[in-house]
Order: C-alpha cells, then structure tokens, then sequence
C-alpha cells in the first residue's frame, strides 16, 4: 500500500497474478473438494482458504481474493460454466435479456469471502480484489468463450459499435457496483484485468479499453475517495501512454513491454508492477536468477510491485517460485 501511495521500497513488494492456482498442492487437493470452478468460487470457506494458501507458503506481500472475472456476467444473467480442460462456456443467446444491474446477492458470497479472509489475513499482508475490464469481460459474453484473437468481440465493434456500447455500459456500471462492495467489504485496493487490450488497433483501444476503465475508476473514487486502482492492459505496447488517461493508481506490465519505455512513460512517482515472463519462472535455475536481476535494475529507483508478467503458469515448479522470491527479498 505504501508503493501504491508512491514510496519506493527496497526489497519491493512481490505478489503473483494467479498465485492461488494449479501449480500448488493445496489447491488440487481443495479444488476437489467441488463439483465445479464456480462453485468453489461462490464457497466462501473454499474461497477463503484458496486466497491464503499462497500466502502461508510463500508470504507473499498481498493476498489476491479468488474468485474470477466472469462473476460479473453470471450476476448479470448470463450463464456461465466452466468445462474441464477447455475453460469457460457463456450464454450468448442471454446477451439481449441482461439484468439493468448486477445482482449482488449473487455475488454475496464473494464479498463474505472478503469479510473472512481480511479477519485472518496478517495485518502486513495487503488484500487485493479485482475485477475483469469490460472489453475484456465482453469478449468472452459476445464469443461464448475464449478465442484466440477476440475476433467475435471486434467484428460487433465494426459492424454494431451501439450493440457493443450498451453491453459496455451495462459492464461499467456492474464492474463499478462491484469494485465498490469489494472495498466496502475490506479490500485494501483493487486490480482491473484488461487481458485482451492488446487486441485492438490504438482508435479501438482508446474506445474500448481506455474510457470505459476510466469510467470504472471514476465511479469508484465518487463512492470511495482515492480508492487505488491497479490496472494492467495485457499487450497495449505503444499504446500505454493512452491508457494512462483511465487515472489508475498504479500500471502492470505485461511481459512483453519494453522497461525502458514503459518508465520513461509513466511518471516517476506511480508504481508500476510486474514483468517477469512466466515461462522464464516455469524454466527456474539461472534462467530466472538474471531475468529477476534485469527486472529489479530496470525498475530501480522508482515505486514498484514485483509481479509476473501475467498468470504463473499451472506446471511451476514450486522450487522455482521461492528461488525468485529468494533473490527478490535479497535486494
């Protein structure tokens, strides 16, 4: 919290996109516990304990709330599942029955999983909740899954930029609700995961990623006052001066973005967090050892949150991830 506000520590702070997750024991081993993703999600003493697994094993700096980014569809009444090995299946013939407005007792059982883990949770360890982008959100609500270029999405920006805009709204305003009752609920500070901004062309990543963020953000502080925002735009690339206009608190950085650039970008007194590739953790050995060193020198001297590039991935080895947070805490 203290680098959101923009102090510089050293050793930085570490936490992992994704940490609570696959490549942990503990995890498999609770996953089992429910039939589905979702509804592990949606279990708050499951919730609870998958957002403290990592930060028992490992003492992260903060703890991420589990949960996923398509809660917001689901509480806006589009159904949503989850297929083994082949990720989430959403409604599309929902699209033109969407509710006005998120259905929070849907969600209830998230913002008791917040409640809980923050009585828990050690007082020097940060909470995080989150929240997808709305294009990144309406990417998956208008294909009915994940697909490799977005091209579902994009071709109704093109041919019906209305219909896209009033599922955006919709978005805005359910993903403002919802930021909201996180920090009521005991969130120290939130992310804003945008994993597909790099997906469009800079005219369309200033409509669609850059305002309705900035939207988000904005409504959020009108009901808490400098609430920080953490936002990472996966792939914006030369576009990352563009998306400074949404006002977050503090920028991830993919893994693809030049350092050099992305500091020379942002003002020196906002964090900026990241960008370890996460193949390179998956690789371990010396492989990480000097890809941390070139982070850490890259960002030195200014505030920043060690964190990957993106999600670790689910076949990390466990040795590797306490190597990297070995030679990050020994700065």
């Amino acid at each position: 919290m203290r680098v959101l506000a923009g102090t510089r520590e050293t050793p930085p702070p570490v936490w992992l996109m994704r940490q609570a997750g696959r490549y942990l024991p503990e995890y498999r081993a609770l996953r089992e516990l429910t039939a589905s993703f979702l509804d592990m999600c949606f279990t708050p003493a499951l919730a609870v304990e998958a957002t403290l697994q990592p930060i028992r094993r490992f003492q992260f700096d903060a703890a991420i709330l589990f949960s996923d980014i398509l809660v917001v569809p689901l509480a806006l009444g589009q159904a949503v599942t989850f297929e083994a090995g082949d990720g989430p299946r959403l409604d599309t013939g929902a699209l033109g029955q969407l509710r006005e407005h998120v259905d929070h007792a849907r969600l209830e059982p998230i913002y008791e999983t917040i409640d809980r883990v923050k009585e828990v949770l050690p007082p020097d360890v940060a909470l995080l909740g989150f929240c997808g982008a709305p294009w990144t959100v309406a990417t998956y609500m208008v294909a009915g899954r994940g697909t490799p270029d977005q091209g579902p999405a994009r071709n109704l920006a093109y041919e019906n930029p209305q219909a896209l805009s009033r599922l955006m709204d919709r978005l805005v305003e359910g993903s403002t609700e919802y930021l909201v009752r996180q920090f009521r609920a005991g969130v120290d500070a939130v992310q804003i995961f945008d994993t597909w901004a790099g997906s469009l062309p800079p005219a369309e990543f200033a409509r669609w990623c850059v305002e309705p963020v900035a939207r988000i953000v904005a409504g959020v502080r009108t009901a808490i006052p400098g609430a920080p925002v953490i936002g990472f735009p996966r792939g914006a690339g030369t576009s990352l001066p563009v998306y400074m206009k949404t006002g977050v608190t503090a920028v991830g950085l993919d893994w693809m973005i030049d350092p050099g650039f992305a500091c020379a970008q942002v003002p020196p007194g906002m964090a900026l967090q990241g960008n370890l590739d996460p193949l390179v953790l998956r690789a371990g050995g010396t492989t990480v050892d000097a890809a941390v060193d070139a982070v850490m020198a890259a960002f030195a001297g200014r505030p920043f949150i060690f964190n990957l590039g993106h999600g670790i991935l689910p076949d990390t080895p466990i040795p590797n991830v306490e190597r990297m947070l070995a030679r990050v805490r020994a700065t």
